[in-house]
């Protein structure tokens, strides 16, 4: 009796092993790839270090690609008082010295990329208000995918007087 029960026990799980890595979507070809982002392009914007005017509006650009399908895309401007840093940061800009906010630039917009493009490029544009804190802030772009896989870049910029 107990051959045959580890008999049977062999055949099920056996058959559960065959009937679950047999799936219908096994032809599909999965996405293991992250999107890709740049703003280092003819167009691009902002680059490393640049220097933005309090009360101006400036035209954001970055590209994006996917080799399925794109998603959403975000752009984060955040203060760098504190001079921390991004993994990817480019450029070695000048800081000025720490400070304390007081009435820090806070951007954090959120898109939608809609028809499934494999190519998107960014453009969004930006008023920098004349009330805010002169000072080092970065700006960092944040693309998804439709699997949800997501990439980011992120430059150090400058607000000015």
């Amino acid at each position: 009796m107990k051959i045959k029960f580890n008999l049977f026990a062999i055949l099920f799980f056996g058959l559960l092993i065959i009937s679950t890595s047999c799936s219908d979507d096994d032809n599909d070809e999965k996405d293991t790839e992250k999107p890709t982002i740049t703003i280092n392009y003819n167009g691009g914007f902002p680059l490393a270090c640049e220097q933005l005017e309090r009360g101006q509006t400036y035209t954001f650009k970055a590209k994006v690609t996917d080799n399925f399908a794109l998603a959403a895309y975000s752009i984060d401007i955040h203060n760098n008082f504190d001079h921390h840093t991004h993994d990817d940061q480019e450029g070695d800009c000048d800081h000025h010295a720490d400070k304390n906010a007081v009435n820090p630039l806070l951007i954090l917009n959120n898109y939608t990329i809609s028809e499934d493009l494999k190519s998107y490029e960014i453009s969004v544009d930006i008023n920098i208000p004349n009330g805010i804190d002169t000072g080092d802030y970065h700006c960092q772009f944040s693309v998804t995918d439709q699997t949800g896989w997501q990439s980011q870049t992120s430059v150090d910029i400058k607000i000015i007087e």
